[in-house]
């Protein structure tokens, strides 16, 4: 996203100056403790309670806006929290062992703010997003990884910019976010098929949150599907254009950002689901039971060691943006990924029965955990990517 999200309309927020916007998370040691003392344990019940309805905990979206953590990664000078990368994958982490679908809505937000912080790191337009996310306490929604290079909808030219219409799927955390940050294919008569990228506040005209997210687990995410019918962009909205279907250098810029925050997430959960097996377990007679403990914290300490290298590759938004940088995350996202879901598998199998009853909270941590195959690059894909860079070839587009 470019400096034209300022001339975009958002809701309207209370602005603050740069001395409060730091006030409540300042800079010591302990300050994912303290942010979170306050408000993890409702985090948790807050989210449990959603999940057995089926819906997405607003409040806890709430709760995290009182303590600017939507503008944490924000520099201060922009009016955030100044937080570095590698504090705000801890965050998550800590997050997600109180609700990990909160957390997991949470990270798709702060993806597209660690987008913009790296882009205005290194001398591109970014500014205007971080200062508006910060000024409003903004929650952002991404659409990227269901658009990927071809993205979806109709767009037309009308006065003064577009109208555009499409259904946008896993838009995580809609029912309580501001902007859906969102992309729609446009035939250009010079230029041919294009991907414009562009913000549309979610209490626009024409703009529909649905109400049809049931899945396996991550049940309380919210990601839902946006319906937008003939809403309209302003020419001044574009932030990107690109050739429709080609791989964009802005990718080499997101994957980074994103994965080790979601994967962190995923982290959590898989520390979480083994925390809670470890207790469940000490007092077992089972002779087999500790060979499956040993297999959970082998499985555990690969995801921690795949998460921590994916952090240390990004660094704090020092990284190269280029498919070497991309192919270098996206093979340990998939190790990662694997690494949790088998820890949480393992931890279920250790407390055997008591494991699979809901009261343990195992369960719910298995099924969550299945969802870091769904996060791009999914592995055969990955393997695709991955293996034609090797051979010294152009990933082709089936990787995406």
């Amino acid at each position: 996203m470019n400096d034209r999200l300022a001339h975009d309309p958002t809701p309207e927020r209370a602005t603050q100056s740069p001395r409060q916007a730091t006030e409540a998370v300042m800079d010591h040691p302990d300050r994912i403790a303290r942010v979170l003392a306050g408000i993890a344990e409702r985090i948790r019940d807050n989210g449990r309670e959603a999940e057995q309805h089926d819906r997405f905990p607003a409040e806890n979206y709430a709760l995290m806006k009182e303590q600017r953590l939507f503008s944490a990664l924000v520099p201060q000078d922009f009016g955030g929290g100044g937080w570095d990368y590698a504090e705000m994958c801890r965050l998550l982490t800590a997050l997600a062992r109180s609700h990990p679908s909160t957390a997991l809505s949470f990270s798709m937000h702060q993806h597209i703010v660690a987008a913009n912080r790296y882009n205005h790191q290194h001398g591109r337009p970014g500014k205007a997003v971080l200062e508006k996310v910060a000024a409003a306490e903004l929650a952002l929604v991404s659409t990227g990884a269901g658009d990927w290079l071809a993205s979806s909808g109709e767009m037309r030219r009308t006065d003064g910019g577009y109208l555009f219409s499409a259904v946008k799927h896993f838009a995580s955390g809609s029912p309580a976010a501001d902007l859906l940050v969102t992309s729609g294919p446009f035939e250009d008569p010079e230029a041919g098929w294009q991907v414009l990228h562009f913000p549309v506040p979610l209490n626009a005209d024409g703009v529909t949150v649905l109400d049809n997210w049931r899945p396996l687990g991550m049940r309380a995410t919210g990601s839902n599907s946006v319906r937008l019918d003939e809403v309209f962009v302003p020419e001044a909205a574009i932030a990107v254009r690109r050739p429709r279907g080609d791989y964009h250098t802005m990718w080499s810029v997101i994957l980074p950002v994103a994965l080790p925050l979601i994967m962190s997430v995923y982290r959590g959960i898989a520390e979480s689901a083994a925390e809670k097996a470890c207790t469940l377990c000490r007092g077992s007679n089972d002779p087999v039971t500790p060979y499956l403990l040993g297999e959970m914290q082998n499985a555990l300490t690969t995801a921690r060691v795949m998460v921590d290298d994916m952090v240390r590759l990004v660094g704090n938004f020092e990284f190269d943006a280029d498919l070497a940088t991309v192919d270098e995350i996206v093979r340990r996202k998939t190790l990662a990924a694997e690494a949790c879901k088998q820890t949480a598998a393992k931890a279920l199998e250790a407390c055997g029965g008591r494991g699979f009853m809901r009261d343990t909270g195992i369960e719910s941590l298995f099924r969550d955990a299945q969802a870091a195959h769904f996060h791009p690059l999914q592995e055969k894909r990955q393997l695709l990517f991955s293996g034609s860079l090797a051979m010294g070839k152009e990933p082709p587009s089936q990787a995406f």
